[in-house]
């Protein structure tokens, strides 16, 4: 293990303890403040509050602090796919790809620039070298593990990657970084789109791709209103139709079945329609963590974070895969991913393409 490690502080407990509990090891520790994201609006810049309690978690601790602007890489490498899944009627997961593009590539090169071989981060995931290979394990904390989020990483980035706080429950990081006095102890955690931020995600998606209103229908091709483009819904939405009470209806709520991106449509249903749920999809080509896999397998799998796992059989084939559960799944979304696991070890995982529904 290289003494020399970076921690990625962006101004949060969980980066702030991972920085503390490096330097009480003993390591030569730097911290490094990502900007990801030019503010665009009027909104108060979060990212100046953020970078101002890196600053001030790294005094305390003692440590080296670096600031680095990487807007453009996240623009090139994150936003403009984000955009791009969208436009397609798609639903998709940046933080993915902003852990494989940005938090552990462009900042792995920014890193060894700086002279650190080694990069850390406050993710709720483990890392455990087997026979030369890296293997990427659940956080110990259920109700925070990330290793959803971390599936599409490379045997070269867990190699060069640490997560100091994975053993840890959230309630015993914020325990520790109060017996600390790291100014961040009490700070909430942060939510929405990564790097973006906490935002009214329609208005923020309007500026970039605007309205593109069309019908919405029941399965059985009855029109019931209208929506204002595809990229404001997602698969299983309750509420924000607009369709409210109708007459005969059953008074149950309104649920997104499908979009039907050909001809710009919306289904929805009343209540707990069949549509919602599928046991089988074919997805895109996995990606697997140990650079491999047998043509097919049995595993659990997630299909969105904070999920309980689902049994399934996962078959290989040129081009993709396919996934067929035990058990009907609601509202598989394409352009989500869904995970693999084996127990505790994070197989690898793919983005969900077109969904057999029931």
């Amino acid at each position: 293990m290289s003494a020399r490690v970076l921690v990625g502080l962006s101004g949060g407990v969980d980066s702030s303890l991972t920085t503390w509990l490096l330097k009480q090891q003993g390591r030569d520790v730097g911290a490094l403040f990502m900007k990801n994201w030019e503010e665009d609006d009027s909104e108060a810049c979060p990212a100046e509050a953020d970078a101002e309690d890196a600053r001030r978690v790294a005094a305390a601790v003692g440590v080296p602090f670096f600031a680095r602007n990487f807007a453009a890489e996240y623009w090139d490498g994150v936003f403009e796919h984000f955009l791009a899944e969208l436009r397609r009627g798609r639903t998709p997961n940046p933080d993915v790809l902003c852990n494989r593009e940005v938090k552990f590539k462009t900042f792995v090169e920014q890193a060894q620039d700086l002279g650190y071989p080694k990069i850390a981060t406050g993710h709720y995931a483990q890392v455990r070298e087997r026979d030369g290979r890296f293997e990427l394990l659940r956080g110990a904390d259920p109700g925070k593990d990330q290793s959803y989020f971390l599936y599409a990483l490379e045997q070269t980035q867990l190699a060069v990657a640490e997560f100091p706080i994975g053993h840890l429950r959230k309630s015993e990081v914020r325990a520790l970084a109060a017996q600390a006095n790291l100014p961040t102890a009490a700070k909430r955690d942060s939510t929405g789109i990564c790097f973006v931020g906490e935002r009214a995600f329609d208005p923020f998606i309007q500026r970039y791709l605007g309205s593109n209103p069309g019908v919405m229908i029941t399965p059985d091709g009855e029109r019931v209103g209208e929506h204002r483009g595809l990229h404001f819904y997602t698969i299983g939405q309750r509420g924000g139709l607009g369709i409210g009470g109708r007459k005969g209806g059953s008074g149950e709520p309104w649920f997104v079945l499908d979009k039907r991106a050909a001809d710009n449509t919306l289904i929805v249903a009343q209540g707990e329609h069949a549509l919602l749920y599928a046991r089988a999809a074919r997805l895109e080509t996995p990606h697997f963590i140990a650079g491999s896999a047998p043509a097919a397998f049995r595993c659990t799998a997630k299909t969105r974070y904070r999920q309980p796992d689902q049994t399934c059989t996962v078959t290989l084939h040129s081009g993709g895969a396919e996934v067929v559960f035990d058990t009907p799944q609601r509202a598989l979304t394409p352009g989500q991913s869904v995970v693999f696991y084996q127990d505790e070890m994070c197989l690898g995982g793919a983005v969900l393409d077109v969904v057999d529904r029931i």
